[in-house]
C-alpha cells in the first residue's frame, strides 16, 4: 500500500516545499548570528588596533620633534629597538588575523542548501501566476496589500525591476511590463534604488514595443534619450520605432494619435494566450468566479453519518459525510485525519519530497512545469503505522480495497501499464492544513471549487461504473496566495474493485 503526499507552499516557494522554505528561515538566522560575531571579531580587532595606533602617534610625536634628544636617552634607544623588532612585528600578525574565516566557513556549509538562480526564477514566476491567477496588479505584491490581508513584506524597486528583467529575459513581455512599470512608479515616487531610471526605461520601452504599443514605446524611448542622450540603443531604436509607427499609419490611412496619458496597469494589455487548455475557467474558479452550483441544485445537497455500510470499525464511530456536487457526486468527510496524525505524515514526507510533474499536452511526456509549484513524496505502509492505519480507514470509508493502489513514482513512464491494476477508478483526498486564501480544487468542466479544510478529506469516482472515464472529474488545484497546502492522495484502481463496485449496464452509469 503507498500514499502519496504533496505540499504547496507560498507563491514565492516553486522549488522548494513548506518544510525547506522553513529550514532555510533558520538557517538564515544562524548566518546573522555568524555574521554579528565576524563583526564582533572586527570591531575588537579594529580597537586593539586602534589603541596601536593611538600609543604610537603619541610616541612618534615626542620622539620626531627631537630625534637626537630622544634617543640621548638609553631606554627610549633600548624601546625603539624593541619596538620596531617585537611590537611592531605583533601589530603586524594582529592585523593579519582574520575573523572571517569561521564566517566564511559556516557560509560554506549551508551553500550547499541554499536555493539556486533556478529556484529564484521559479519564485519570480510563482508570483506572476498569482498575479494572473487572481487578477492583481504589481502594487498589491509591492505594497504588501494582498486580499484578505496587509503586511509589511513589501518590493522594492529593485525587486520590482528584477522580477521584470526575470520576465524580459523569458520573453514575457506582459510581465515584464509590468513589474517594470512598477518599478518606475515606486521610483518616481522618490524611492531610493540602486538601478537607475535609463536602465528601467530601457527594458520598459522594448516590452510596450514588443506588446504592440508603438506609442507608448515612442513616449517611454524619447524619456529614455532626455535622462541619457548617448545610450547605445535608444537613439536607433526611437528612429526605428517612430519608422515603423509612420509606415502603418499610412497603410491604414489613420493620423497619429499620441498614447494614453493613464499609466499602464493591469488590464491595458491582453495576457497572450497559452498551450493551457481552460486556463481562463480555470483561473476564474480559482477567485470564486462561475460557480455552476445553483440555490436548487444545492437545496438538495445533504448530510449524513457513513458506516461504510456496517463496517464494523465505524458502526460505533460513523464518518460524517457532506455532499459538495451532485454530479458527478463529491462527498467531503469530516474529521478523517487527527492533528497528530498530520503532523506525524508530514514528517515522514518532508525528507521525501521531489518535484512534481505534469505530462506534457504535446509529447506526452511527464516533466516538470514552471506553473506547477508542489512538491511530492511517496510512503509506503511499513513507513510507520499511522499510515497503514489510515490506508485501512480510507478502505473502510470507501467500501473499495486499497491493496491495488499504485506505488510508483509520479514521473515514472508507462506505470499503468506495469501495475496490471487498471485505471484510477476514484480519488480520496485528504486536506491537511487549512490555507488563508488560495489553494481550492477546481473542476473547469463543471465549475465547482472545493475549499481546503483541515482534517476532511473529499472523495469523488473518477470512473463511471461501465470504466468509461468520467472527464468531468479532471481536476486541478490553485496556487496558494497566502499560507500554504499539504494534501495527500489516495489513487485507488480497478482492479480488486469487481465486487465491491459492480459494472453499470451503460456507458454513463
Amino acid at each position: 500500500m503507498n500514499f502519496l503526499f504533496s505540499t504547496l507552499s507560498v507563491s514565492l516557494s516553486l522549488c522548494l516545499s513548506a518544510g525547506q522554505m522553513t529550514d532555510l528561515i533558520y538557517t538564515e538566522k544562524e548566518l546573522v548570528q555568524s555574521l554579528r560575531e565576524y563583526i564582533k571579531a572586527e570591531e575588537f580587532k579594529l580597537a586593539a588596533v586602534k589603541s596601536w595606533a593611538n600609543k604610537l602617534d603619541a610616541l612618534t610625536r615626542v620622539s620626531t620633534s627631537d630625534p637626537e634628544g630622544y634617543l640621548a636617552h638609553p631606554v627610549n634607544a633600548y624601546k625603539l629597538m624593541k619596538r620596531l623588532n617585537t611590537e611592531w612585528s605583533e601589530l603586524e600578525s594582529l592585523v593579519l588575523q582574520n575573523p572571517a574565516e569561521e564566517f566564511i566557513s559556516n557560509m560554506s556549509i549551508h551553500r550547499q542548501f541554499f536555493p539556486d538562480e533556478e529556484d529564484q526564477t521559479g519564485a519570480a514566476k510563482a508570483l506572476m501566476r498569482l498575479q494572473d491567477t487572481y487578477q492583481l496588479d504589481s502594487e498589491a505584491f509591492s505594497r504588501g496589500k494582498l486580499p484578505g490581508m496587509h503586511s509589511n513584506a513589501l518590493l522594492t524597486v529593485d525587486d520590482c525591476f528584477d522580477m521584470g528583467k526575470t520576465a524580459y529575459n523569458d520573453a514575457d513581455y506582459y510581465h515584464a511590463v509590468l513589474w517594470m512599470q512598477q518599478s518606475l512608479k515606486q521610483l518616481d515616487a522618490g524611492e531610493e534604488a540602486e538601478v537607475s531610471k535609463a536602465d528601467i526605461l530601457d527594458y520598459l520601452s522594448y516590452s510596450v514595443y514588443q506588446m504592440g504599443d508603438l506609442p507608448r514605446a515612442i513616449e517611454l524611448t524619447r524619456r529614455l534619450v532626455a535622462i541619457e542622450p548617448s545610450h547605445q540603443r535608444a537613439g536607433g531604436n526611437l528612429r526605428y520605432y517612430e519608422r515603423l509607427l509612420f509606415k502603418q499609419l499610412n497603410e491604414q490611412n489613420q493620423t497619429y494619435q499620441p498614447p494614453s496619458e493613464e499609466p499602464i496597469q493591469l488590464g491595458t494589455y491582453s495576457r497572450p494566450q497559452d498551450h493551457l487548455p481552460e486556463r481562463e475557467a480555470y483561473e476564474a474558479l480559482c477567485r470564486g468566479e462561475g460557480l455552476q452550483m445553483t440555490e436548487a441544485r444545492r437545496s438538495r445537497l445533504s448530510c449524513r453519518y457513513q458506516d461504510g455500510k456496517g463496517n464494523p470499525r465505524l458502526l460505533l464511530k460513523p464518518m460524517k459525510e457532506e455532499d459538495e456536487w451532485d454530479s458527478p457526486h463529491i462527498v467531503r468527510y469530516l474529521d478523517v485525519l487527527s492533528h497528530e496524525e498530520i503532523e506525524k505524515i508530514k514528517e515522514l514526507a518532508k525528507p521525501r519530497l521531489a518535484r512534481a510533474t505534469v505530462r506534457d499536452p504535446k509529447t506526452g511526456i511527464l516533466t516538470t512545469a514552471n506553473y506547477r509549484v508542489s512538491k511530492s513524496a511517496w510512503l509506503e505502509g511499513e513507513d510507520d503505522p499511522v499510515v497503514d492505519r489510515v490506508n485501512l480507514r480510507i478502505q473502510d470509508i470507501t467500501g473499495l480495497t486499497v491493496d491495488t493502489a499504485e506505488l510508483l513514482q509520479k514521473d515514472e513512464p508507462d506505470a499503468f501499464k506495469r501495475l496490471g491494476t487498471g485505471n484510477r477508478v476514484a480519488t480520496f483526498l485528504n486536506y491537511m492544513s487549512d490555507v488563508e486564501a488560495g489553494g481550492a480544487t477546481v473542476f473547469p468542466d463543471f465549475g465547482a471549487a472545493i475549499r481546503p479544510r483541515k482534517g476532511t478529506a473529499v472523495f469523488w469516482y473518477n470512473l463511471f461504473k461501465s470504466g468509461e472515464g468520467d472527464y468531468r472529474t479532471r481536476h486541478a488545484a490553485c496556487p496558494v496566495l497566502v499560507g500554504s497546502k499539504w494534501v495527500s492522495n489516495k489513487w485507488i484502481h480497478e482492479r480488486g474493485q469487481e465486487f465491491r463496485r459492480r459494472c453499470g449496464l451503460t456507458e454513463v452509469d
